[in-house]
């Protein structure tokens, strides 16, 4: 005897498995974000290590008695390091935006595939149930033929007897 919701189960489990392909291709999205993250955060400190420099080279500059000249120069291309910094820093938050719409994604298709997963389950248990009452029913169907049986041939030999004597 075939299951009432075969066809139900087998498309519950292809959702199942696209749910988990989906999910995976979402944590590998999530991933690449990241290593852009990592990437442009990196460029980032570079911007802010390089800053850090050119600052303390021009309070050594200060410190010495360099020219004027030297210190404007110096401090017009501390601000063009500052326009660099605010772009790296500008990256680095748009890159966790990214990451952080990344992330909900992943726990989307987390709570797809767990919803999907329970979709599954509670199908495996409704045809063990099923299995078991069908398993029963036969037993019970069995066990009535074979009182049938049992009763006929009960009921031939009477006769056979009866007309015997």
């Amino acid at each position: 005897m075939e299951y009432p919701l075969e066809q139900l189960a087998i498309i519950k489990q292809k959702k199942l498995e696209e749910s988990e392909k989906v999910l995976r291709e979402k944590k590998n999205a999530l991933l690449k974000e990241e290593e852009k993250l990592a990437k442009v955060e990196e460029e980032r400190n570079k911007v802010k290590e390089h800053k850090m420099a050119k600052l303390t080279q021009l309070r050594e500059k200060l410190d010495e008695g360099t020219s004027s000249d030297k210190i404007v120069q110096m401090k017009q291309y501390l601000k063009v390091v500052d326009e660099q910094l605010k772009q790296k820093e500008h990256k680095v938050k748009e890159q966790k935006k990214h990451v952080d719409a990344a992330e909900k994604q992943v726990e989307i298709a987390r709570q797809d595939f767990i919803k999907k997963q329970h979709d599954v389950e509670k199908l495996v248990i409704h045809r063990k149930e099923w299995e078991k009452e069908m398993h029963l029913l036969m037993e019970q169907k069995e066990a009535v033929e074979a009182d049938e049986m049992g009763s006929t041939l009960h009921a031939r030999k009477k006769k056979g007897k009866e007309k015997k004597d």
